[in-house]
């Protein structure tokens, strides 16, 4: 496999693991395991090298997929994707749709490994089910079935009604005028009366380790802690495809919130990464 060829294919790899395990280090290890075995085989009779390279991702990823659901057993507080940054800020190509969303990845983290990989390779990558049995190590009717059990887990989440994309970024930019001024009754307007908030500081960072739910309360603890670690401004970016922020301490960003909204534009829930291992690999300016 040529240079170029694996530079077209890359997010395509890139893309399969990080929906399959919400972690851009082990999207990252498993594209650059899939470039070594590319680079050392011999694909002259492989028509579609896209689906030969996803496929092999996948597999690699179920692998990890199964001993990471052991390791967030024994995760410390609320487990979170690491952000991915996309749009005009991301340094890593990756085929963006719903899927690698916050709240959608979090729904899939729900399923089953085998579920997971069947609805991911033949839902959003199009992999006949005869691939992702030789994948799964079952056969393309018990694929089939494990894929259509997630798709109706997918399709409930994306059922919940909510605002436009242009009303979302319009609330949360008042979200980040009234977080940066200490205006907690101006946050408190914006986040609806049962919104939740969930923090992942994975044991290296103070982090709540249990669901704040409501709005008031909510906003109180966003204005506490904000003024208690002295955090800096905010900077609008895109995560998964979502508006998103990154806040800032002393030129870091140290904090990722993603968001989810309600129909009526309110926030409904506030997911903040505080974990700097899932943030050393983002890159934005102050």
């Amino acid at each position: 496999m040529t240079d170029e060829e694996w530079a077209e294919h890359r997010p395509a790899v890139f893309g399969v693991a990080y929906r399959l395990l919400g972690s851009v280090a082990d999207a990252e290890d498993v594209a650059q395991d899939v470039w070594l075995r590319a680079a050392a085989a011999d694909l002259s009779e492989v028509k579609d090298r896209r689906a030969w390279l996803v496929t092999v991702a996948a597999r690699r990823s179920y692998d990890v997929l199964r001993s990471a659901r052991v390791r967030r057993e024994t995760y410390v507080g609320p487990w979170l994707p690491e952000p991915l940054l996309t749009g005009p800020d991301a340094a890593q190509p990756v085929l963006v749709d719903e899927s690698v969303s916050t709240a959608m990845l979090l729904v899939m983290e729900e399923l089953t490994p085998p579920e997971r990989v069947a609805f991911v390779l033949h839902d959003v990558f199009e992999v006949p089910f005869g691939e992702v049995a030789g994948v799964l190590g079952n056969t393309p009717a018990a694929s089939r079935q494990l894929a259509s059990r997630a798709r109706r887990r997918v399709a409930a989440a994306k059922e919940r009604p909510r605002a436009s994309r242009p009303e979302r970024e319009r609330v949360l930019t008042a979200f980040r005028v009234a977080y940066e001024t200490g205006d907690l009754e101006g946050l408190v307007r914006l986040l609806h009366p049962d919104a939740v908030y969930v923090t992942d500081g994975g044991g290296k960072v103070s982090a709540a380790r249990k669901l704040i739910v409501g709005g008031r309360r909510v906003a109180q603890v966003l204005h506490r802690v904000r003024g208690r670690h002295a955090l800096g401004h905010a900077v609008p970016c895109e995560v998964g495809g979502e508006p998103a922020l990154a806040v800032f301490r002393d030129g870091v960003v140290t904090v990722i919130d993603t968001f989810e909204f309600g129909a009526d534009g309110r926030i409904t829930a506030v997911r903040r990464v505080l974990n700097p291992d899932k943030l050393a690999h983002v890159t934005l300016a102050p």
